[in-house]
């Protein structure tokens, strides 16, 4: 991993991991571990700076992690809620962009469709950044990375299986894994699989990293020899009218401690919460010692303000 950022996105919008090259990327994180491990070096680099945060849907680590990360910059963050904007009464995107472009340095955007953020992107003046769609999640993704490397020490050859619903965090542990060298298998029951169209994206950019993605239906012969194991809840937000029948099509691909015994021995487990213990996942295995989702949790904050700074500086 590079010392110095030889990539810089400044000027950039962060919609999906599959804009960037494996440099930048892998010069995120390592100005994640700079950020990390010196914060006190980044203190003013964002001073005078607002990031516009607009949030359609609820959200814990999200909001916090941005909020507290613009502020230890320097910068200053506000939350806007469509019930607060006129964007909730139905005033096109394209004026919510160009109008929030005169007042703020970046947008920050949690909504349901992706094309949304396409659209606000094409229309901002200022970086826009994806905090999460239903086609995906890469801030989440950059937080997983850098929790990865940080206990395996590399990315590259190493095995990552999600376990679960082909969603958002399925679709960028794809494109996570595509720029860094990582093989990503995702199990899923029948009919939850990964989007085709965003599955084969992934492939073909792992051709650069010698990645290798698959998916599989046999959670059992997936894990076989993890590195990782990775798991979200069976009914994400959007879905909660499918419940009961989700735990039906998942009954068997609940990451337990059986499955997880098939996985290495040093396995680690990463969950994006919120999680559903008794579900997706056993408390044996969340609250373990093989189990990490508070560091991930933490490092939301440090690859954020990573981003922010590559966005908004020449770092």
């Amino acid at each position: 991993m590079n010392n110095q950022m030889t990539a810089p996105i400044t000027g950039h919008d962060f919609l999906t991991l599959l804009d960037f090259t494996p440099a930048q990327i892998d010069d995120l994180l390592a100005l994640a571990l700079k950020v990390k491990q010196e914060p006190e070096q980044f203190a003013e680099a964002l001073k005078g700076k607002s990031l516009g945060m607009i949030f359609e849907n609820a959200s814990t680590r999200t909001r916090v992690s941005f909020e507290v990360g613009m502020t230890q910059l320097g910068g200053h963050a506000l939350f806007l809620s469509p019930r607060d904007m006129q964007i909730g009464r139905g005033e096109p995107i394209k004026d919510t962009a160009n109008v929030l472009s005169r007042y703020v340095n970046a947008i920050m955007i949690r909504t349901n469709s992706h094309e949304t953020v396409e659209q606000l992107a094409e229309h901002a003046s200022v970086p826009v950044i994806n905090a999460l769609t239903d086609a995906y999640h890469p801030c989440q993704a950059m937080a997983d990375l850098l929790t990865v490397y940080e206990q395996k020490k590399t990315l590259k050859g190493l095995k990552l299986v999600y376990v679960g619903d082909g969603n958002n965090v399925a679709h960028s542990l794809l494109a996570a894994g595509a720029k860094t060298g990582m093989d990503v298998t995702v199990a899923s029951p029948a009919g939850y699989e990964v989007d085709q169209a965003i599955f084969e994206k992934a492939v073909a950019a792992a051709k650069e990293t010698g990645a290798v993605l698959t998916q599989s239906n046999q959670p059992e012969e997936a894990v076989k020899d993890a590195d990782v194991i990775y798991t979200d809840v069976w009914a994400s937000m959007g879905f909660e009218a499918e419940q009961q029948e989700r735990e039906q099509h998942f009954a068997g691909f609940q990451v337990n401690e059986q499955l997880a015994s098939l996985a290495k021995a040093d396995y680690q487990f990463l969950h994006c919460l919120p999680a559903h213990r008794g579900e997706e996942v056993t408390a044996e295995v969340i609250d373990g010692n093989r189990s990490f989702i508070y560091d991930q949790v933490e490092n939301r904050l440090h690859a954020q303000k990573a981003i922010l700074l590559s966005l908004l500086t020449t770092i």
